[in-house]
């Protein structure tokens, strides 16, 4: 399988290299057609680590061993063997994507892509270190750091709005250990932050640290292949318990901000997995949904900070490959990005609209709707569930099918503790880790171990930067770690 930019075809890169890169040279991301004659039955009856040697064996079809880096990445991390377990809530099924080392969705994903690259590293025969660059909206900035602190031949630094994640969420960053890692908190909202990465990317700011570039965000390919491997799981654990047989579908509704995460369940679909539809669930910055229920994009908006922090954002990177993935026409795409650049907004086809709407549905809540559905969901169904989760809860109970309907749930309940508490009719008075210990006490909801201990740990991170800073910033940590 070979890859190419989604905005010129002659760009081209095979899995490793696309990997190590993370970004196209023409601000691009790399994308290829999914492989059509994936064995989708066999696949099924495989354990998870299983599947997921299959899957990322057929995405990215350059590493040999890939059952030696899934097991090296997810043995023994995740509190269960079978990673990301199905849980029936109130005759749907909540997909819990939280149970890694992180308590967040991006752990899948995020202790594979360390694998992934030291692995394309070796193959590619790269002598230079890999400087790992990231914008977080809250969970990948963390998840990050934790899976490539102090891996060899690479570095990473993180970037998070300053005041636009969860002090739960915050404090996970700004405590990490590593001799490879730093982060950094940029003034503005994630956009910025984003925007801001991406601009290092386009100046080449890895000629003069004499370092190679690559992320770790789901512009990376390499970051985006395993999540598909928990659509496989949530699917195959529906078939265990004789919810479906094998060919019937499934609904997927999706708390997405970046897009990455449900197009990872395209990515499955396309591979023959029987998807019905992908539910885009959306907090108040709604542009997802207005995309999808219009076919203009417009990130000319006002920007909300809300109780559901990693959704809050505008330009949503990931939706430049399901552009490519519906037309295969990178002009068509390199069109579209130049004008969201140019003009803030682009308006595509009335064909593309059409194909759009076949795959899927949408909708939006905002934090009162959000708060009432986790107070709602804990009384009548004892489950409890963070902030972005129940977006998409709300959505499912909107969305009208006859389908099996599975909710990704993407963080702790505890990574959000304050307005959790505050919607299950708690006292939200003291610390954010204040709440967390009094949302267990009233619960009774087990505090996963490295939210527990994270109040003691000490900050070793205090960096705070302009976005136009964020180039030099980066330069002057190169410079510090080579002295």
């Amino acid at each position: 399988m070979e890859y190419q930019s989604t905005r010129d075809k002659k760009l081209r890169a095979g899995s490793a290299e696309a990997v190590l890169r993370g970004l196209a040279p023409d601000g691009g991301l790399y994308v290829a057609r999914p492989p059509v004659d994936f064995d989708v039955h066999s696949v099924l009856r495989l354990d998870t680590l299983g599947m997921a040697e299959k899957i990322l064996s057929a995405l990215l079809p350059d590493f040999r061993d890939m059952g030696a880096l899934v097991r090296r990445a997810y043995a023994g991390k995740f509190e269960t063997e079978e990673l990301t377990p199905l849980v029936p809530v109130g005759g749907r099924y909540v997909l819990e994507l939280f149970r890694g080392p992180t308590s967040a969705f991006k752990d899948v994903a995020l202790s594979m892509l360390p694998q992934l690259i030291t692995a394309a590293r070796e193959r590619e025969g790269v002598t230079d270190e890999i400087l790992i660059l990231t914008a977080t909206s809250g969970d990948t900035g963390k998840a990050a750091l934790a899976g490539f602190c102090d891996v060899p031949g690479t570095k990473i630094i993180v970037f998070y709005p300053e005041n636009g994640v969860s002090e739960v969420q915050k404090k996970q960053m700004i405590s990490q250990a590593g001799a490879n890692v730093r982060v950094c908190a940029v003034r503005g909202n994630f956009d910025d932050t984003q925007t801001g990465v991406k601009e290092i990317f386009a100046a080449g700011v890895k000629e003069n640290c004499g370092v190679r570039l690559s992320s770790a965000n789901s512009i990376n390919i390499g970051r985006l292949a395993p999540q598909v491997v928990y659509y496989y799981k949530a699917y195959a654990d529906l078939l265990k318990a004789g919810r479906v047989a094998c060919g019937d579908k499934v609904d997927f509704v999706v708390p997405t901000g970046n897009f990455g995460d449900i197009l990872a369940g395209y990515l499955a679909k396309r591979m023959g997995l029987p998807v019905g539809k992908l539910v885009c669930a959306s907090n108040r910055n709604d542009v997802l949904t207005d995309f999808l229920r219009t076919g203009t994009y417009d990130r000319r908006r006002p920007f909300y900070k809300t109780i559901s922090p990693s959704m809050d954002i505008l330009v949503s990177s990931n939706l430049e490959r399901l552009l490519w993935l519906l037309t295969e026409n990178e002009d068509e795409v390199a069109g579209y990005m130049r004008s969201l650049t140019e003009n803030g907004c682009y308006t595509v086809s009335d064909s593309l609209l059409s194909k759009l709407h076949a795959e899927f549905a949408y909708g939006c809540c905002d934090d009162a709707q959000t708060m009432e559905t986790i107070g709602k969901v804990w009384k009548t169904e004892h489950y409890l569930m963070d902030t972005h989760t129940a977006v998409a809860w709300r959505v499912a109970e909107g969305y009208q099918t006859d389908t099996p309907v599975v909710v990704l749930s993407t963080a702790s309940p505890y990574k959000f503790p304050t307005a959790v508490l505050s919607a299950v009719g708690g006292d939200t008075s003291g610390t954010e880790f204040d709440v967390m210990f009094r949302l267990n006490e009233l619960t009774g909801v087990p505090v996963p171990p490295n939210l527990a201990r994270l109040q003691k740990l000490p900050i070793l991170h205090r960096d705070v930067i302009d976005r136009e800073e964020m180039q030099a910033y980066v330069q002057r940590r190169m410079r510090q770690w080579d002295e």
